[in-house]
């Protein structure tokens, strides 16, 4: 009667202490998702919806990661080989219990991330309908019927809201080049206002490229034969990198670009500046 009282007992303190180090380890792995920052300050209306996908997916990766190291940790100490054990470690096996815990925690953490990260991409505009262009501004080589193949659209078009500002660009080896139909501008830079959105039309002319601006959170493949919409509204003036992050050949690691995000003043000062004239019969 003792001795099952007292294995009750241990069992007990066992699955409270298993309890207890759960939740430590819960409240740890969330606390630092939410408050240990390893990502550039945030520049476009994109980045905070992101973000919070990005702390979810921080919190999950701390947890696993302590509490992977401390299980190991643990075992290595616990059941070390003592100096006089020569044999070998007992061959366990059939734990069904303990397959299925392994199997079931990933499964749901799989899910939960795929849902999760589904609904963050909906939300920044990834599953929105491609506007119906019948030809992409700028790109006469375009066939008329060329459909854009995917990227982020605008969230929605409700009325009085800004009219995104329309810019073609060009991803080649090695070098980005932006067009601006609004004024016939070409600069090796992109220019954009703050806070009004912006349509980037994206097209590559030789090999898959990649534009991507860590600021904004956006990272989105140029694929030859397939014009790629992307939008974004930018929220912070400032002068940020754009990089080419898709491999695209022996200068890749020179493809790179700035974005400048002027206030509206100065954008429209840079767009004076940089019109061309208009030509006359």
């Amino acid at each position: 009667m003792l001795h099952r009282r007292w294995e009750t007992s241990v069992k007990a303190r066992r699955a409270l202490t298993l309890a207890l180090a759960s939740t430590a380890l819960m409240a740890t792995g969330i606390w630092v998702g939410y408050n240990v920052n390893l990502l550039p300050e945030d520049a476009s209306s994109n980045a905070p919806v992101y973000d919070d996908l990005f702390k979810v997916l921080f919190s999950i990766g701390t947890m696993l990661f302590l509490g992977i190291a401390i299980l190991l940790i643990y075992s290595l100490v616990r059941f070390r080989r003592t100096a006089a054990d020569s044999g070998d470690g007992l061959a366990i096996e059939g734990n069904l219990p303990l397959e299925i815990v392994w199997t079931a925690i990933p499964a749901v953490v799989v899910l939960f991330i795929g849902i999760y990260s589904y609904d963050i991409y909906e939300r920044m505009g990834g599953m929105t309908p491609m506007h119906d262009h019948s030809a992409m501004v700028g790109m006469d080589h375009t066939p008329a019927d060329q459909r854009y193949w995917g990227g982020i659209a605008p969230v929605s078009d409700s009325p009085g809201a800004s009219p995104a500002i329309p810019v073609d660009v060009t991803a080649m080896q090695f070098a980005f080049i932006f067009h601006y139909p609004d004024g016939d501008i070409t600069s090796g830079e992109l220019h954009v206002p703050m806070g009004q959105p912006v349509e980037l039309r994206m097209e590559a002319r030789d090999v898959i490229h990649a534009f991507w601006v860590p600021q904004f959170r956006l990272k989105q493949d140029v694929i030859p034969g397939q014009p790629t919409l992307l939008s974004f509204t930018p929220t912070r003036a400032g002068t940020y990198p754009i990089i080419c992050a898709e491999l695209c050949g022996p200068y890749h690691g020179g493809m790179r670009s700035s974005v400048v995000v002027h206030e509206p003043e100065a954008f429209q000062s840079w767009l004076d500046q940089n019109r061309q004239p208009a030509t006359t019969a």
